[in-house]
């Protein structure tokens, strides 16, 4: 079964933590000193974007059917596995930047460098070392979780439950009232 990361609004304080956070994990050095001394512009893959008082961190997710990857005349856009996560390679990209037009979510973006482009790659490195990606281990409220896609949509399910239940009550009450 495939992990996700999972984000509840409510919970971000607009802080920035995971985009620094990312900024450090995609750098050469890994070193959050090295980085501000030797200048590097790692850049992040993860955005706090506002919405009216809320804070949102927006991320790539890794869609099954991933318009950046069919967009992609190169193939710098892939998958390493069918249910693996969607990766960006330097190497193979021509900075066409059909990626970055065809992502319906605006998470791609193009890298400090000019060559090539940002993305989420769910700290793949991490992932490779049984670590979370570092936005999630680095965010001090925990609204973003790294989970089974399974109990992220569980514990969907669940809130739902308990809106419908609560509204329920709500109405049943206002009825009691007359």
């Amino acid at each position: 079964m495939a992990k996700t990361i999972v984000i509840e609004i409510e919970r971000c304080m607009g802080c920035r933590s995971c985009e620094f956070a990312c900024a450090v994990a995609h750098s050469g050095s890994k070193d959050p000193e090295t980085i501000v001394i030797s200048g590097d512009k790692p850049g992040y893959r993860i955005n706090i974007e506002s919405y009216g008082r809320n804070a949102v961190p927006v991320h790539c997710n890794h869609c099954e059917e991933a318009a950046c990857l069919l967009a992609c005349p190169t193939g710098a856009i892939h998958r390493d596995s069918d249910k693996g996560p969607v990766l960006f390679e330097t190497e193979r990209c021509i900075s066409c930047r059909m990626c970055v037009q065809a992502c319906p979510f605006g998470v791609i973006t193009i890298s400090p460098s000019g060559k090539g482009v940002l993305k989420c790659d769910l700290c793949i490195e991490r992932l490779k070392k049984g670590q979370d990606p570092a936005c999630v281990v680095h965010c001090p409220t925990g609204a973003l979780r790294f989970i089974e896609e399974e109990d992220a949509s569980k514990a969907k399910r669940q809130k739902t439950a308990k809106r419908l239940v609560e509204a329920r009550q709500a109405t049943e009450g206002m009825e009691g009232g007359d």
